[in-house]
């Protein structure tokens, strides 16, 4: 069956973990790079990757003056158009456009910088549970917590951390720690003491504080709304200067891996207010889309009473900007919450014949309209198949409720099982798709065990959304999965899983489509093709240069291609040591 809850109870699917503040190094290549926007600067001798057709072209220079794109084409032409300019040799490197983050928590990402990374893609992945608490023991206090993110157990070699594991290493110091989905995690003893937790705690729907069905003791086990709680509980409050360095920090990690706008999705009142702070004080530079989420009624006033312009930012050309919301239907498949029309094959811990979590008709129905009837861009949410036909139903009763079709831009995110049939309908009803390679990397293994290898198998079909005429985008749903653009362009062309198996190579796309999916696509999504995306005069000057070219490299090498140096509006943002 496909279960309902109300919407209050439904969880937030982002996924976590970073890693701790990293600072920046804006030497640019051999200490060449712009100094400021007004500097004139002119590259030369690299593989300089427009992104501008629909198939690869090259300039032989680009020239950057006042933090736009000034000229590209011959390297005669771009000295010319600027007069006196620094020259940089990118020394056979190959320049982009600065990556464009289609779906993102820029906001989670930067509190998790609070914590240590434990994830996958932390600088020392843990092998063993000794790892992990070598990490715990290393990391800094806060709120008089050690918190750690990103924790995968399937990936230790000696199983997972069990209470007593965690209670020998911090008999008295609170642990928290989050595995990569946040939606459940652990504490010690200590932690279960200070939470106020005992074995007669209800746990709030939905959700579970897991007992020992021998002893009936707690595990330190929590899910869903347990969980969420217990991590606000830990986190406490803290100061906006607080909340200022974890934004740097996240800036930071972003700009290593060459991002020049950011998502941050389910915004918060709160999180709007620190971010306008932010970038009236200057506290970063990369451009923030802000997407508040309409999860009840409460966060539906944000939307209802908003006190922005939608698609403005607030600092003329930049800053925040909050081009629509999102409306979801359902959630992660990895946690059996995916809504699907058929059951899952591994039911285990759940109804029998257990299909997911669908959200109330209504509601979805409702704030699809109104995004409609007030030309509020629709960033739709959708996982499963039966979840998308709820976001399709929506979105067609909302067309023909107001009768506007056309330039809609609408969005389904994720759309990780979208059917054939639905693929027409996005394309019939004009419908972007961003889908999240590294999601099929990280638990494709897994799910062939909760949906058969048929069904699984079709996760993120990227290449048919292509062939159906659909402009996609790709995501790495940050911190749910690495930011590493260079991992989600490796697994869009190889769909290999973390155990190395291919999952419908059929599905597979080609290293430049891939990269349109994190450029020049993004940049229409967002109604900004005229300013970004791509390398054209008259744009912004935001661009990325790598150690390698991601269309000539082997497709399994497309991973390890590191980014050199980010520059933002002319200005070097990241730079490698």
């Amino acid at each position: 069956m496909t279960s309902k809850i109300d919407r209050r109870d439904f969880l937030k699917t982002g996924v976590a973990a970073v890693g701790a503040v990293a600072a920046m190094d804006a030497r640019g290549i051999g200490a060449q790079a712009a100094s400021s926007s007004a500097d004139a600067v002119v590259y030369y001798n690299g593989s300089i990757l427009t992104m501008e057709g629909d198939a690869p072209g090259y300039v032989e220079a680009v020239a950057v003056k006042d933090g736009k794109i000034a000229f590209a084409g011959s390297r005669d032409k771009a000295l010319a158009a600027v007069g006196e300019a620094k020259q940089v040799d990118l020394q056979g490197r190959t320049m982009l456009p600065g990556f464009i983050d289609s779906w993102g928590h820029f906001t989670l990402f930067a509190q998790q910088t609070l914590g240590v990374n434990l994830a996958y893609f932390s600088d020392k992945p843990p092998q063993n549970k000794a790892d992990v608490i070598a990490l715990l023991k290393a990391a800094p206090l806060f709120n008089g917590w050690v918190i750690g993110y990103g924790y995968i157990a399937s990936l230790l070699s000696d199983g997972p951390l069990s209470l007593g594991d965690l209670d020998a290493a911090f008999p008295e110091t609170p642990v928290m720690i989050a595995t990569l989905s946040t939606l459940t995690g652990q504490v010690n003893s200590a932690g279960i003491a200070v939470l106020g937790l005992t074995p007669e705690t209800k746990s709030p729907p939905p959700g579970e504080i897991t007992k020992d069905p021998k002893t009936g003791k707690l595990t330190g086990e929590l899910s869903f709304a347990p969980f969420l709680g217990a991590r606000i509980a830990a986190l406490g409050s803290y100061s906006q200067d607080t909340t200022f360095k974890t934004f740097r920090a996240a800036e930071a990690l972003l700009a290593k891996q060459g991002y020049t706008t950011v998502q941050s999705y389910q915004l918060q009142p709160g999180e709007v207010t620190d971010l306008r702070a932010a970038f009236e004080q200057g506290v970063i530079s990369l451009d923030v889309m802000g997407m508040p989420s309409i999860s009840d009624a409460a966060s539906a006033k944000i939307v209802a009473d908003a006190d922005w312009t939608w698609g403005t930012y607030s600092h003329g050309d930049r800053g925040l900007k909050i081009p629509g919301y999102q409306v979801a239907t359902d959630a992660a498949p990895q946690l059996r919450l995916a809504a699907f029309t058929q059951p899952y094959l591994d039911t285990t811990g759940f109804p029998k014949d257990w299909k997911g979590v669908l959200l109330p008709q209504e509601m979805v129905e409702h704030w699809v309209g109104y995004a409609y009837a007030n030309d509020i861009q629709l960033f739709g949410y959708s996982n499963g198949d039966a979840g998308i036909d709820l976001s399709l139903r929506a979105i067609e009763k909302a067309i023909a409720a107001t009768g506007k079709t056309g330039d809609r831009r609408t969005i389904i995110a994720h759309s990780y099982f979208v059917r054939p049939d639905q693929l027409a309908t996005y394309r019939q009803l004009d419908i972007g798709v961003s889908m999240m390679p590294p999601h099929l990397m990280v638990y494709g293994d897994l799910l062939m065990t909760l949906l058969g290898a048929e069904r699984a198998s079709m996760e993120s079909p990227l290449a048919s959304a292509v062939k159906a005429g659909l402009r996609a985008t790709l995501h790495c749903d940050c911190p749910s999965a690495s930011p590493n653009v260079m991992e989600a362009i490796c697994t869009a062309v190889t769909r290999a899983t973390m155990s190395g198996q291919v999952l419908a190579p059929e599905e597979r796309v080609d290293p430049y489509t891939a990269l349109l999916g994190a450029t020049r696509n993004v940049a229409y999504t967002y109604r900004e093709e005229a300013i970004k995306g791509t390398i054209t005069a008259g744009k912004i000057a935001d661009l990325v240069i790598l150690d390698g070219n991601p269309l000539t490299v082997p497709p399994d090498r497309i991973k390890d291609i590191k980014v050199v140096e980010t520059i933002k509006r002319g200005q070097t943002l990241y730079a490698r040591g």
